[in-house]
């Protein structure tokens, strides 16, 4: 069994503690014994969200080294990340011990009345600072103006209501965890794929900390962690070094299955969504049949849909 006192590292978003306060409690849950100190850690994300730089990239890390430098000091004993800020390597001194299980992975298109996509006036401003998000959503509404948002998600609803735009995209998972009422559309991933490892939270530690490690393995969900595998996977896949917007979603079937569906946006405007069929225990195996699907001639074609 690990220290008494865990701390545990995160940022200091309304989001963030959230999360942090959901693993804090399950921690409590499966050790009664344990007390948990929240250590709020500013990031070079959370300053550029403030600022008015450019918006971060995923898995850039922006939201998480300073989190894991706190980790590798010995500051803090546990890091709580979304994961899909988490880039796809890690030090080789750390490690996701854990990664409960997920909450909703996608997208939600919000409005003052909850209009959908197809319901929305041509030439309005969508606000995303996402380039995945604009490109997949300008594919299926090329006559809406998609603009950049900055902040959080409290102030991107505060935007919308003072009527600076008249929608925006948000990761649902957050909306939900935030308990936040707000009038949105779920946008279905065929249309619009997540970020790879969205509405999912990864706890990580040193690596060679075998009783933190245990510690958290009570909180860990091996479906869950399958499908984010192959996700992050196919990222890594495609990217190559450069960064084209990418997005997928991994959903665990119950015969042991894992279906995957992965987007690619490329610089000239062409898309391409494919899907697979693959093994729960081969999540890697997957990601790699999918990105050499998605880079295959012939798949760049707008909205074209390659099935198993």
């Amino acid at each position: 069994m690990g220290p008494h006192v865990i701390r545990l590292g995160t940022r200091g978003s309304a989001l963030a503690r959230a999360q942090s306060r959901l693993v804090a409690t399950a921690l409590i849950e499966a050790h009664a014994e344990l007390e948990i100190d929240i250590v709020e850690i500013a990031t070079s994300g959370d300053r550029s969200q403030a600022s008015n730089q450019p918006g971060p990239d995923w898995g850039t890390g922006v939201f998480v080294k300073e989190i894991e430098a706190a980790l590798l000091r010995e500051e803090i004993d546990l890091a709580v990340h979304s994961l899909k800020d988490v880039p796809p390597v890690l030090s080789a001194e750390l490690t996701l011990a854990a990664i409960p299980v997920r909450e909703d992975p996608l997208d939600v298109l919000v409005t003052i009345d909850g209009r959908g996509l197809e319901d929305l006036a041509p030439g309005i401003r969508v606000g995303t600072s996402s380039a995945r998000r604009s490109a997949f959503l300008h594919a299926a509404r090329p006559d809406v103006h998609f603009v950049p948002i900055r902040g959080n998600v409290e102030t991107r609803l505060r935007k919308l209501g003072e009527g600076q735009y008249e929608a925006i995209v948000l990761a649902r998972a957050g909306l939900l965890r935030l308990e936040l009422d707000a009038a949105y559309v779920v946008l279905e991933a065929a249309v619009l794929p997540p970020a790879p490892g969205q509405g999912a939270l990864a706890i990580e530690t040193r690596a060679g900390d075998r009783n933190l490690i245990e510690l958290v393995e009570p909180l860990h969900d091996p479906a869950t962690a399958a499908a984010v595998r192959a996700e992050r996977r196919l990222m890594a896949n495609l990217e190559g070094g450069c960064r084209l917007p990418v997005g997928a979603l991994g959903t665990p079937r119950s015969n042991g299955g894992l279906h995957l569906l992965g987007g690619l946006a490329r610089e000239d405007g062409s898309l391409s969504v494919a899907d697979a069929l693959g093994r729960l225990d081969a999540p890697e195996e997957l990601g790699d049949l999918l990105a050499q699907r998605l880079r295959s001639p012939g798949a760049g074609e707008q909205r074209r849909v390659v099935y198993a």
